[in-house]
């Protein structure tokens, strides 16, 4: 217990992340040893990346969602606002959502998730839209709690939004029992079904100051998903330069996924260091934040040019408040000149009709 203690108030005392991304690129791993038994084979990730097409999407989450669980919960599951959400992004020409999941829906109301999970990917699949599921998540607020979600602070980013599964349970490996059966469970039902395309097994682990700490919970995720054999590949994403937690993923992963919200520039830099280094496909998880230059038409050229995926962060306008900056927050709630993120106000119309023009270009949308 006293280690325990230790190791929690470390972390608390390191420091927090949450909403940069670095554009140094990982260390190559330091042995072979480390890689994960089962891990798909080069060959392998590239032939299945050849059969995709130029993936565009969106981090997508509906506007009448503060987070996660305000999205699955069964009172506040809203089939209607996906469905209208959806496609928009269809309109785009976008073919790939990266979607959060959380631990706490299925302990609670494990068939129930289930089934809503089934409800999301056939709307999705109306689009033409395919999922990128992530399971865990060390970002934004602790303490994640089942029920009613509160309203989100009015000007500030991602007020809502919760980490899975919260420090108390990281730091207690006598419950992740649950985080097995979850983890388990959910990439089991959809192992292969044609709808899921990626599975993210944990978002910036390194976050909030969690830093070494989260190693063990890391390496049980990939562990757990590789024993079900998903016919999908598995992943998670480069956002750091944490040596700890970035050998593990990298040498775990079936494909590189990445983070990067700084210039054109330094995203060609960083594709072209992570493919020359791992010769995997490669998919930007997040990226576009408009106050840091990086927009889709300076990214999305180069992403095309390098044949790398690109998932930006957020679609539609609404209670995520991602219109705001990470680090600039309204307290009055006006609107900012210039958006954060989000691409949609909630009634359809583009932030910028330029923007969607030059998505459509790169997707070719209509044609």
């Amino acid at each position: 217990m006293k280690k325990i203690v230790l190791l929690f108030l470390l972390c608390l005392n390191a420091s927090v992340f949450v909403g940069v991304a670095q554009t140094k690129s990982p260390r190559q791993p330091r042995t072979s040893q480390t890689v994960q038994a089962g891990r798909w084979t080069i060959e392998k990730a590239n032939a299945w990346y050849a059969k995709q097409p130029f993936l565009v999407g969106a981090n997508f989450i509906p506007s009448t969602a503060v987070n996660e669980l305000e999205m699955w919960q069964a009172d506040t599951f809203d089939p209607q606002t996906i469905d209208r959400e959806l496609a928009l992004a269809e309109s785009l020409g976008m073919n790939i959502m990266r979607v959060f999941l959380h631990n706490i829906p299925y302990d609670t109301d494990k068939e129930g998730f289930l089934k809503r999970i089934n409800e999301f990917l056939t709307i999705a699949d109306k689009h033409h839209i395919k999922i990128m599921f992530v399971l865990f998540d060390s970002c934004w607020n602790d303490n994640p709690k089942a029920g009613k979600q509160p309203e989100p602070k009015t000007g500030v980013h991602n007020s809502g939004w919760l980490r899975c599964p919260g420090t108390q349970m990281l730091f207690d490996s006598r419950t992740w029992g649950k985080l097995e059966d979850y983890t388990k469970g959910i990439i089991g039902a959809f192992a292969n079904d044609s709808r899921v395309l990626v599975w993210d097994l944990f978002n910036e682990p390194s976050n909030s100051g969690y830093l070494d700490a989260v190693v063990p919970l890391l390496k049980k995720s990939f562990e757990w998903a590789r024993a079900v054999n998903p016919s999908q590949p598995l992943t998670a994403g480069w956002w750091h330069d944490h040596p700890m937690s970035n050998e593990i993923m990298l040498n775990s992963s079936d494909i590189i996924t990445f983070h990067n919200y700084v210039t054109p520039e330094k995203l060609e830099a960083q594709i072209k260091d992570l493919q020359a280094t791992y010769k995997r496909p490669l998919i930007c998880t997040e990226y576009m934040a408009r106050k840091h230059k990086s927009t889709f038409e300076g990214c999305l050229p180069i992403f095309d040019k390098y044949k790398v995926g690109a998932i930006n962060w957020g679609l539609v306008k609404g209670k995520t408040n991602t219109i705001y900056a990470w680090d600039e927050p309204l307290p009055g709630g006006e609107e900012p000149k210039l958006w954060f993120h989000d691409i949609f106000r909630p009634d359809g119309t583009p932030y910028q009709q330029q923007e969607v023009e030059t998505i459509r270009k790169f997707t070719k949308a209509g044609k």
